[in-house]
């Protein structure tokens, strides 16, 4: 009970500074009793719902991410976001932000070297390798040959403490991995044993990969780990100690989230912001829909101070009218950032992609591909292949014309993937995947569109989270069913398609084949992470699956945290060095938990 008055007490302090006085943060065990209790104090039999003793082993920024956007996001959508921090910290037994106590067990006996510039060219660093996006490792970055993945072999494991999802990349440079999790922390591990050389706790959990790089102030230079968070703040902190160099808040929406990694390039951080749930509220009349925009902040990556933030949607929302409760009706909003802006430095321009907008009126930069002028952040031109769709949650297939909900609700269908930049044939190309089922190729000079390929028939969940372009075919994932497709990637005709393999999960609750997840190539190997909880090697040559790992079950770990694997999505495989990293774990409106990094090398 002290912990969760403390609980109630810190939150009431961070929330509520700046309103009336007469302002309290909600009592946490109210809430629980109120909204929480019925179904996990005493859950009933053959119920799935956690008991109340095994919330207390979760993260709140774990529970918290599963009231806002994961599987109890209905129950979550009743709750202000007050009450859903105040009732995650109670759970949980300390505030949201605060860090567990470190683990005993796992930290390296000896201190890491110093990183070198050259472990910045030869890893896996950011989201795509590159900031071009490719998700390709060069011979550069790997020592792993095509005729050496069979014998891949599992050669550590170490499982992220009080959560169910393990869907932040990591980055491998030199003997280093940098990687973070829904908890909060994020840690660096030898690359080789998985021993912890140090951990270093933000304000919320993370999905975003890390990008490191070089750091000046005040004096002090040094390489530092970048990286986002749900509050929504970018953060850099200090590679070789973990300490903290500076944090910045990018947006106060209450729904803003860093799901798309930043990228780092030159000097510069270009962080993407979703409004993660906002849309789910959408169609409830007691909510005022729609106001968040997506948007691109370029930060110094010295210092974290704003040079620019570009918007997706260039005017704010306007108040449209009132809906049957008297509340004001908000639009146009959405077309979020998800994905890792790609960097253009011949044409020194920035590439991202939207998803759909939350109301109307429907906007030319929703499900589109954005150029952005690196310098200011201004808009150069859109490709938007998919227009009108303003998708809210709750609402029908059909509404009432000046309603909250759109007239015609749309299919959702997202672009959450970063741009691929690559040259085929001498002449570059933009490659994207959306959750409509379509690829397509882009001009980068012009906007507009080179070649289309459908890869399927399309899903609203889900996501299409990354193809890898080799330097002659792009690579899919195809979601719902599963498989995988490649093309020619200067024509976009189909080179061959790998079939849905076995799923590996049987008939488990939540079970799919669907292959959302980014993908990753090396030479003569393509990677691809599934929702059943496979990984599998495929030859780019013909789509045979040469290796594959099936991670649904428990591993034994070297920080001892109690870990197992289960879907994957996001996040795709990282080839560094000789070996191969994969988190598994991903629950949100569909997985299965796992909470898991797994290291793969040759015997």
């Amino acid at each position: 009970m002290r912990l969760a008055l403390l609980a109630a007490s810190f939150i009431a302090s961070v929330l509520i500074a700046s309103g009336p006085a007469f302002a309290q943060a909600p009592d946490g065990a109210a809430v629980y009793q109120k909204s929480c209790a019925s179904c996990h104090q005493q859950p009933p039999a053959g119920s799935r719902a956690p008991t109340r003793d095994v919330l207390a082993t979760i993260a709140p920024e774990s529970i918290l991410t599963s009231l806002t956007t994961g599987n109890m996001f209905r129950q979550g959508s009743e709750l202000t976001e007050a009450e859903r921090r105040a009732v995650a910290g109670f759970l949980a037994g300390r505030p949201v932000g605060t860090a567990a106590p470190a683990p005993i067990v796992g930290r390296c006996s000896a201190a890491a070297p110093a990183l070198k510039a050259s472990d910045l060219e030869n890893g896996w660093n950011g989201w795509g390798a590159t900031v071009a996006n490719t998700r390709f490792t060069s011979g550069a970055q790997t020592t792993l040959k095509a005729a050496d993945v069979p014998k891949l072999k599992l050669k550590w494991a170490i499982g992220f403490a009080g959560v169910n999802s393990a869907r932040a990349q990591p980055a491998i440079l030199g003997d280093r991995v940098f990687v973070g999790s829904e908890s909060g922390d994020v840690l660096a591990l030898n690359a080789k044993t998985g021993c912890t050389y140090w951990r270093y706790h933000a304000q919320a959990g993370i999905r975003t990969a890390v990008s490191v790089g070089p750091y000046k102030r005040a004096g002090q230079t040094g390489y530092a780990v970048y990286f986002a968070d749900g509050t929504p703040s970018a953060y850099a902190v200090d590679a070789n100690t973990g300490q903290e160099i500076w944090s910045r808040k990018l947006d106060d929406h209450i729904y803003a989230r860093a799901t798309g990694s930043p990228t780092l390039y030159n000097g510069r951080l270009y962080v993407p912001l979703a409004g993660v749930g906002e849309e789910g509220q959408g169609g409830q009349a007691r909510y005022e829909c729609c106001t968040f925009r997506g948007s691109v902040s370029a930060l110094d990556a010295n210092t974290g101070a704003v040079v620019w933030k570009s918007y997706t949607i260039p005017d704010a929302p306007a108040a449209r009218g009132k809906n049957a409760e008297g509340k004001t009706i908000w639009g146009p909003s959405g077309a979020g950032v998800w994905g890792a802006p790609t960097i253009d430095p011949a044409r020194r321009s920035i590439y991202i992609t939207t998803g759909n907008n939350y109301s109307g009126p429907a906007t030319m930069t929703s499900d589109a591909v954005i150029a952005l002028d690196i310098e200011t952040g201004r808009h150069k031109w859109v490709f938007q292949p998919l227009a009108n769709d303003v998708w809210a949650g709750g609402c029908g297939r059909s509404n009432p014309p000046g309603g909250q909900c759109p007239e015609t609700l749309g299919p959702d269908h997202d672009f959450s993937m970063s741009p691929v930049l690559t040259k085929i044939a001498g002449k570059d190309l933009l490659i994207v995947h959306q959750k409509a089922g379509m690829a397509y190729a882009v001009d980068p000079d012009r906007g507009t569109k080179v070649w289309e390929y459908r890869t399927g028939a399309g899903a609203a969940l889900g996501g299409q989270w990354g193809a890898a372009v080799d330097g002659s075919k792009a690579y899919f994932g195809v979601n719902g069913p599963g498989g995988l497709r490649a093309v020619d990637a200067a024509t976009g005709k189909e080179a061959w398609t790998s079939p849905p393999a076995e799923r590996l999960c049987g008939t488990e609750r939540g079970c799919s084949a669907a292959q959302g997840a980014a993908v990753t190539a090396m030479p003569g190997i393509v990677f691809a992470s599934s929702m059943d909880g496979g990984v599998r090697a495929y030859s780019t040559a013909d789509g045979k699956i040469v290796w594959q790992f099936d991670t649904n079950r428990e591993f034994e770990t070297v920080n001892g945290v109690p870990a197992k694997g289960g879907a994957m999505d996001g996040p795709g495989p990282v080839v560094a060095g000789a070996m191969v990293y994969v988190t598994s774990g991903y629950v949100s409106l569909i997985g299965r938990p796992g909470n898991v990094l797994l290291a793969f090398g040759v015997e």
